[in-house]
């Protein structure tokens, strides 16, 4: 990727990602836009790869581990009273130019999996949506899992704000919190519908030894974030996760092979298709395509086509694909504009 195609895209994290969200990301990428060396230091990035995350997280990687560099002290995750923003950028690119030697080989091998645990706010409803129409346990299949924390949506507590009651696992200390737009309100289960198994595909499975790295890919500004991860990694030690590491789009029709007909295939995956080539998204939408012909399968994905969430159902044969609506890139908030009614059977 060439250095202008690079600036384009800092730019546009500033606008679209990083504004009204965290400070820090959108001052430092609205000047690395215009910096000719900081913008020759990311084309080391790894092919494929958000390259603003993966710099950024490159960066504070460093800080978090070690360095006393001063400018850990614009750093809200590091220090409890870090120092105003517009000061930061000239002490942000000492420290790349410094440290480089360092920083290449993270760009150059790390993936950016950031597992990003309040997206299961919008997980929660849909998978309610699945087993209503089919009244079947889930097998859940997810493309990216990272440390598979989303694969235990299940284990947590919701609360949105249409109403005053919460939903999911009532025993679970974990509460997560979500705004709910658009033209409907989903129909949420007091308690989440039935798992009979999950598996988890990534090119690199997330243990706890790579834990310090997606906490570095937490942005500054987020402690809520960074503590939901630590809870969610520490709930699912417990949880029967079937990780595979390699391409998922390869292998996971082998997989379908073991489910029995009594449970419904549930695949999903959250903000990871826009590191995945549009050949690769084509195979595996014809895939699950051709699997929906003879038995039940959902697709429920974002960043694939455009930024919305979008839920594929194959039930009977028969194809029917929704347009759920836009999420929250952090899960704040997600549109549902499915009409649906709950079931009195």
């Amino acid at each position: 990727m060439n250095k202008q195609e690079i600036s384009k895209r800092f730019k546009t994290f500033a606008e679209m990602e990083c504004r009204d969200s965290s400070p820090l990301y959108e001052y430092l990428s609205i000047k690395i836009a215009d910096d000719d060396e900081l913008l020759e230091l990311c084309t080391y990035c790894r092919d494929g790869q958000p390259v603003p995350n993966l710099f950024l997280g490159g960066v504070h990687f460093l800080l978090m581990n070690g360095s006393s560099h001063h400018l850990r002290n614009y750093y809200p995750s590091i220090v409890q009273d870090p120092l105003p923003v517009k000061k930061s950028f000239n002490h942000f690119k000492q420290f790349c130019l410094l440290n480089k030697h360092q920083l290449i080989p993270i760009l150059q091998t790390k993936l950016v999996q950031t597992n990003e645990v309040r997206r299961c706010a919008y997980l929660y409803p849909a998978f309610c949506y699945m087993h209503e129409l089919t009244n079947k346990p889930l097998a859940l299949m997810e493309i990216g899992t990272s440390a598979g924390l989303q694969l235990g949506w299940d284990q947590y507590r919701y609360q949105y704000d249409i109403d005053d009651g919460e939903y999911g696992n009532n025993s679970s200390s974990i509460l997560i919190s979500s705004e709910v737009k658009g033209n409907h309100h989903p129909v949420l289960y007091p308690e989440p519908p039935p798992v009979a198994s999950r598996t988890g595909y990534d090119l690199h499975i997330n243990h706890k030894e790579d834990h310090p790295w997606l906490l570095s890919l937490i942005w500054p500004e987020h402690e809520e974030r960074r503590s939901l991860f630590t809870a969610a990694a520490e709930s699912i030690k417990e949880l029967d996760i079937d990780f595979i590491e390699g391409d998922g789009i390869e292998h996971f029709p082998e997989k379908i092979k073991e489910i029995p007909d009594n449970e419904v295939i549930c695949i999903f995956h959250t903000h990871v298709a826009n590191q995945i080539p549009e050949s690769a998204k084509r195979v595996l939408h014809d895939k699950i395509k051709e699997i929906g012909r003879h038995r039940n399968i959902f697709h429920l994905y974002n960043n694939m086509w455009d930024r919305q969430l979008h839920l594929d159902c194959y039930i009977n044969g028969k194809e029917d694909c929704h347009l759920i609506g836009d999420t929250d890139g952090h899960g704040r908030w997600f549109e549902w504009n499915l009409l649906q009614e709950k079931s009195t059977t």
